[in-house]
């Protein structure tokens, strides 16, 4: 009985079940990858090798330690597949259905205002809930697949066999923003293919809104003016951060002989691009990362950060938290008692979960960005790159990763684990353990600034 009791109190919140799930997955995906059957060279693959590519699939981050193409066999990648698909159907399960206990744990009066703004389905429809999650990400990645596998297959004298092994593969890890690549140089050899990188970019895109906005602008695309705060928080910036990041990389590698230089204008245009959505935690490459300038690096690093939408396969911090702490800074400048954002008042809670989060977020980066640079000895932009790209589950590299010890592996490990369910496990954390106190204390006003 005893035991009984101890086992509910520790997975009676929904944040200790997902981690544990998680971890559990990462677990068996290890073992799997350790099997000789799982990689084409002699023997099975060592425990640090199959821990790091079990944790980069099923965080969806898409760092690696070895060639996936070359190291792992058909066995090998197929796991890989099913926890990049694991990881991120579970992600946006997880994150939709958290947002129906949230609100049920809501008083009356705010569940029906939440409901109206929303428009969230009813706590009856879980289910619907996650068949749709299902549905929508099969859905997208069935049409991705099938035109990245026609184009391997008419353009590049793949069979149709491989044709369509290699777009079902490439088209789930856009998707999922995962990033991983059956080409050693992910998509260097496709840089100005739009029918290769273009529905990869929509289907990394498409992955990072979450599925309460693709909910949302099923029934009400024709009119944004009634859509939710955080439909028009999470495409507003999704648009604003593709058209200056496209605008920022462009300009900033134009002349750069080693990336854009060497291609037409409109090329440059067109790789700018495609670099500007694989921030968003996606973490494929058509260019050489480690030879950007370090102008476009840090630029990076900025975008992999903030990441994508709530709810959805994407990483880092979240459009939605990085507008909201822009409006915070706005209302304060303005002398403003109240935030406001998109003709709706903010809750004092969201802002304090938002502080949270991005504060938490900067320490776990800059921690680790020190303890990476005391492992490895190497400077500090690679290093700072590395790790943002490993907490935000992003995937870009500069090319360290291969030549990293052990220790700094299991360092990025760690990050990878959580970037991908530390912000989430917070905030639904935070948000299911509220509580009011019965007494209030006086107030303080210490010097800031």
């Amino acid at each position: 009985m005893a035991g009984r009791v101890v086992r509910r109190r520790w997975l009676r919140h929904p944040a200790q079940t997902i981690v544990v799930g998680f971890a559990a997955a990462i677990l068996v995906g290890t073992a799997l990858l350790m099997l000789p059957v799982a990689s084409t060279g002699a023997g099975g693959t060592d425990f640090v090798t199959a821990l790091f590519t079990s944790t980069s699939a099923v965080c969806v981050t898409g760092l690696v330690v070895v060639d996936t193409g070359t190291y792992w066999s058909a066995f090998g990648e197929v796991v890989i597949l099913a926890l990049i698909q694991l990881g991120g159907l579970g992600i946006m399960t997880f994150a939709s259905v958290v947002g129906l206990l949230i609100s049920r744990r809501m008083g009356l009066r705010t569940r029906l205002s939440a409901a109206a703004e929303t428009k969230a389905v009813g706590l009856a429809d879980i289910r619907k809930v996650v068949t749709g999650v299902v549905k929508v990400s099969l859905l997208v990645e069935a049409a991705v697949a099938l035109v990245l596998g026609l184009r391997f297959w008419l353009a590049y004298d793949e069979s149709p066999g491989r044709a369509a092994y290699l777009g079902v593969f490439h088209s789930i890890s856009a998707f999922n923003n995962a990033g991983f690549a059956l080409w050693a140089d992910s998509l260097i050899g496709y840089v100005t293919d739009p029918w290769v990188c273009v529905p990869i970019a929509l289907a990394v895109i498409f992955g990072g809104l979450g599925f309460p906005v693709w909910f949302e602008l099923r029934r009400e695309i024709r009119r944004p003016k009634v859509w939710s705060m955080h439909t028009k928080m999470t495409i507003s910036v999704t648009v604003g951060l593709l058209v200056l990041g496209t605008v920022f990389m462009t300009a900033s590698e134009w002349s750069n002989p080693d990336t854009l230089g060497a291609f037409s204008a409109p090329q440059r245009v067109f790789v700018g691009f495609f670099h500007a959505v694989m921030p968003r935690t996606a973490g494929f490459n058509s260019l050489d990362v480690g030879a950007m300038n370090d102008s476009t690096l840090l630029g990076t690093v900025v975008l992999m950060f903030i990441g994508g939408g709530s709810a959805g396969t994407a990483g880092g911090i979240k459009v939605t938290t990085f507008i909201l702490l822009f409006f915070v800074i706005y209302a304060e400048v303005r002398g403003e008692s109240r935030v406001n954002a998109f003709d709706r008042q903010v809750d004092d809670r969201v802002i304090r979960q938002a502080l949270t989060v991005a504060l938490l977020s900067v320490g776990a980066v800059v921690g680790s960005t020190l303890l990476l640079m005391s492992l490895t000895g190497l400077p500090l932009g690679p290093v700072l790159f590395e790790a943002t790209s490993a907490f935000a589950t992003v995937g870009l590299s500069t090319g360290i990763t291969y030549d990293l010890p052990t220790s700094a592996d299991l360092v990025l490990v760690g990050l990878m684990f959580l970037g991908r369910l530390g912000p989430i496990t917070l905030v639904s954390a935070l948000a299911l353990r509220e509580r009011r106190r019965h007494y209030e204390l006086p107030e303080g006003r210490p010097i800031i600034g």
